[in-house]
């Protein structure tokens, strides 16, 4: 009996502190470039600057687009769907933890059975009719020695944590689009309302040109000449009222509305800049949903290699049943009719014609898959923010130019029809004038507007937000550069 409970206690003992052949995981370092190379005249910002993640859109300063922008939580379908998935997720997880528990269950059989005349082993005291009743329970556990269950959580975990990051990568891609696509629409309205003063100023010089032409100072190359630009001006704006309709129609479906029953008003909108406080490197990675979600797959395809690993040992269970077994209701519940069976039990497969080491190999397979894929978001995330951090650089530079170029333009373009209407220049200057001063305005409205849209995927780059740096953060940055891909598990 002794014997009996000393060994209990050691299969207790071992089940408790059981091992597990997950190898040891460490969540990969990051390299920390001293400054982002594209930064051009920007500097981090002071703490005080920094801002929480969470209503980005609210640094532009337009009540109509933070308005769209709550919408998205609400309406659109595609982010309703990776709700599912993640609420899905978190399902599974839940499956996965059950084995953490003991298996509990309660039967009940209360039935009136015959026996056949011609049974085998028929006996005189052998009743034809009886009645069988039994109300028994059972219990079963699974010891965990080899760790298949806690790193089956383990992995269900950090799936269930990746898919909430795709939810919230998913639903900054969207509010970052809706942005975009907003911004599109307003610099379309930006240039209708100068495409609009444009014709009214054309229709004007062509009066001139007539009433020259009548009163036979002008030629009929003059009017031709006049008449063209005009025409060409006002097909302009319908080609941009085109464009202005899809982009429309483009934030009514990511707003969950029938494009049909949805319409802005044309409007003139005076967007602040963002000035977006740049944080170390190293806080790109904890910032980026889409990051986070590669390491925690990272973090479950190592876990899955433990799972597969603890197939190669024997399942260990503990189980018991009990309860009462009688031939009728009445004195079921009695001591004599008390049956009960308890006692571990052990499987092992002892040839499975190489699917266990088939099944390892494909976790090892899908962790080397999921670093890889790990590493590629990582460069991905840093070409991003070097990208936008160069156009809006880069195009702050060449907007300013291009203002200085639209006011040279238009002082030219008023000069050259005042020398028309005295004589001292043919009407070509002043249609050249007219075309280049066009042309330069609405480049300068599209630099304006692509500036602001490269300020809106910089944000996305970053994660939607920014963060205090904190002393981690900046000891993280010591990382050495091949510190960014995490080793691959000992065997």
């Amino acid at each position: 009996m002794a014997k009996g409970r000393g060994l209990v206690g050691l299969v207790t003992a071992t089940a408790l502190a059981g091992c597990s052949f997950a190898p040891a995981y460490h969540p990969p370092l990051t390299t920390t470039p001293v400054a982002f190379k594209e930064a051009g005249p920007w500097t981090p910002a002071s703490p005080a600057d920094l801002v929480p993640r969470g209503g980005w859109w609210a640094l532009y300063g337009d009540p109509t687009l933070n308005t769209l922008e709550q919408r998205i939580d609400t309406d659109n379908p595609t982010l309703a769907g990776a709700l599912g998935r993640y609420d899905e997720a978190a399902a599974y997880l839940a499956e996965a933890r059950s084995g953490l528990f003991p298996h509990i269950g309660l039967d009940a059989d209360v039935t009136r059975n015959r026996q056949s005349d011609n049974r085998p082993l028929r006996g005189a005291n052998q009743p034809n009719h009886y009645p069988a009743d039994t109300i028994d329970g059972d219990v079963g556990y699974e010891l965990d020695l080899w760790g298949r269950v806690r790193n089956s959580v383990a992995a269900g975990k950090a799936e269930a944590q990746a898919s909430k990051d795709d939810l919230a990568a998913i639903k900054l891609s969207l509010e970052a689009e809706l942005a975009n696509s907003y911004l599109t629409l307003r610099g379309y309205d930006e240039q209708l309302v100068l495409l609009t003063a444009t014709v009214d100023a054309y229709a004007k010089a062509d009066g001139v040109t007539q009433r020259r032409f009548a009163g036979g100072i002008a030629s009929g190359l003059d009017t031709g000449r006049s008449g063209a630009q005009l025409a060409e001006a006002q097909a302009q704006i319908s080609d941009v009222q085109a464009a202005r309709a899809l982009t429309e129609h483009a934030i009514a479906s990511l707003v969950g509305t029938p494009a049909s029953l949805f319409s802005l008003p044309v409007a003139q909108i005076a967007f602040a800049m963002p000035s977006i406080p740049l944080g170390l490197p190293s806080t790109l990675l904890q910032r980026r949903p889409d990051v986070a979600a590669a390491e925690r797959r990272m973090s479950a395809a190592n876990s899955e290699i433990g799972v597969a690993k603890a197939a190669f040992y024997p399942s260990i269970s503990l189980g018991g049943q009990g309860g009462f077994q009688n031939t009728g209701l009445p004195s079921l519940f009695t001591a004599p009719n008390i049956f009960w069976s308890i006692g571990p039990s052990a499987v092992l497969s002892l040839f499975d014609g190489g699917r266990r080491r088939a099944q390892l190999a494909v976790a090892r397979a899908s962790w080397t898959q999921a670093t890889a894929d790990y590493r590629t978001d990582v460069l991905q995330a840093f070409k991003e923010v070097e990208d936008n951090l160069a156009q809006l650089h880069y195009l702050g530079d060449e907007a300013a130019s291009e203002q200085r170029a639209a006011q040279q333009a238009g002082q030219t373009e008023a000069l050259s029809l005042n020398r028309y209407v005295k004589g001292a220049a043919n009407y070509l200057d002043v249609v050249t004038a007219q075309t280049t001063a066009l042309r330069v305005r609405r480049t300068a409205i599209d630099l304006k507007t692509r500036r602001l849209q490269a300020s809106v995927r910089l944000i996305r780059a970053l994660g939607g937000g920014w963060q205090n740096v904190t002393q981690r953060d900046a000891s993280a940055g010591e990382a050495s550069p091949a510190a960014i891909i995490p080793p691959a598990p000992k065997s």
